[in-house]
Formats: structure tokens, C-alpha cells, sequence
């Protein structure tokens, strides 16, 4: 459990947030939340596909592995791809809703803060530094992008544009990994929309996101191989 608290440059004066990348960081996990604005950055490398939430909302995320806690992208060097999802970048920060006034927080409690190495929060006479500035612009882009996913989502219910999917990998010894209970893009029934349906798709600003997802389950066969390497011993 989180241990969020309002940040403030008073009672978090000193502290520093390590920036490097490992399971120890919090960054063993399978996949993380995007949102239509990120997926022309997410699938470049990841897999984008939809999951549902407790609450029975499709959600849209990015893959790093087949099973909980797995994530393939974590080497000994740190993380081994070119783009990292905003919601792995913005730990530990959260933005909360104070009155209608966005508010920055902080987890005290995540593995990622500490007062003696990583980057400062707060310069020596209480302004913000470059680092926080930037996460604080992480986090806008996040909520905006949030905001932004019902809509995209409910395009997508609307035309039944979402189909489930099963994945299933064999390994190198002949053991089987399967990847199921999510969602992808039904490209079937997306080529035989009518124009109209498309205009309104494009209209919205839905399409491009929609064919971004699509682009991104290419990234199967890397997450695949990937798979392959972890379970021979070879990361």
C-alpha cells in the first residue's frame, strides 16, 4: 500500500528519488498503464493491449512480460529499450485532486526515495529543480492522458472493435507460456467500417491511436524472444 503524502518543500527538503532501474526500484511488473497520446512512443517497443479493470473498464496498457511480476525489459544495466512508459517514469510521484486544484504527491514508503543519493527534489533554498519540474510535467500529460482514454475506449465498445485474445509460446524446452484475459484491436471489423464510422473515428482523434495499438503487437515476436532468453539463462 502507497504511502502517498502531499508533497511540500518543508517536511521533504531532503529528499532525493534514485532514478537508476531494477526490480528492487519497483519495476518488476508485467505491464503499466498508457493512453492514447503515448501509444506512437509505447509501440515502438511494447505491445499494446487492453485489459479489464476490477470495476469491469477496458483499460489500455503496454506489456513487458507473460506473467505477474515478470518484466523482460529489466537488464542488469537497466531498462533495455529506448522509451519508458510515463507510468514507470513518474514513480514515486502520484498527482491527486485537492478542491479541484491538482496537487503533486509523493510515496514515502516506494524503494525509490532516500536522502543521501539519486536526484534532488527541492534546491537548497525551496525551489523546485529541473527534475521535479519535468515530473511534474509527467505526471499533466499523465492525467491528461487518462482523462482522455473513457472516450477512446467507449469508440472502441461502440463499433465492437475489441476482440479477446489467447497467446501461446512455446519455450525452448518444449513447456508452454500462456498469455491471456486481455484484449486487442479486432482488425477484421475495423476493415469493413464504413466510411462514415471511420470519419467519426478520425474526427474524434481515435483512428491514429487505434492503428498505433494495432502496430504494436509486432513487438510479440521481441517480447517472445525475450521469453525464450529468460528461460534459457540468457537475459
Amino acid at each position: 500500500m502507497a504511502n502517498s503524502v502531499l508533497l511540500n518543500n518543508i517536511d521533504h527538503k531532503d529528499l532525493r528519488v534514485v532514478t537508476a532501474r531494477g526490480a528492487e526500484y519497483g519495476d518488476g511488473v508485467m505491464s503499466a498503464l498508457t493512453f492514447p497520446a503515448e501509444f506512437r512512443n509505447i509501440q515502438a517497443h511494447y505491445p499494446i493491449v487492453f485489459r479489464k479493470s476490477t470495476q469491469g473498464q477496458f483499460q489500455p496498457i503496454a506489456l513487458f512480460g507473460f506473467e505477474e511480476k515478470q518484466n523482460l525489459f529489466l537488464k542488469p544495466g537497466g531498462w533495455d529499450a529506448a522509451y519508458l512508459p510515463l507510468m514507470i517514469e513518474r514513480q514515486p510521484f502520484l498527482i491527486g485532486n485537492a478542491h479541484g486544484e491538482l496537487m503533486m504527491h509523493v510515496d514515502l514508503d516506494s524503494p525509490r526515495i532516500s536522502r543521501t543519493a539519486g536526484e534532488a527534489i527541492f534546491l537548497t533554498h525551496g525551489g523546485n529543480t529541473g527534475f521535479l519540474e519535468h515530473m511534474n510535467r509527467i505526471l499533466l500529460t499523465i492525467h491528461q492522458g487518462l482523462e482522455a482514454t473513457p472516450p477512446f475506449v467507449a469508440a472502441l465498445l461502440e463499433l465492437e472493435l475489441l476482440e479477446s485474445f489467447v497467446l501461446d509460446v512455446e519455450l525452448g524446452d518444449g513447456t508452454q507460456n500462456r498469455l491471456a484475459g486481455f484484449y486487442v484491436i479486432h482488425e477484421e471489423r475495423l476493415g469493413h467500417l464504413e466510411a462514415a464510422a471511420l470519419e467519426r473515428l478520425h474526427a474524434r482523434g481515435h483512428l491514429q491511436a487505434i492503428y498505433m495499438a494495432i502496430a504494436s503487437l509486432s513487438n510479440f515476436r521481441d517480447l517472445i524472444e525475450r521469453r525464450k532468453r529468460w528461460h534459457a539463462g540468457k537475459p
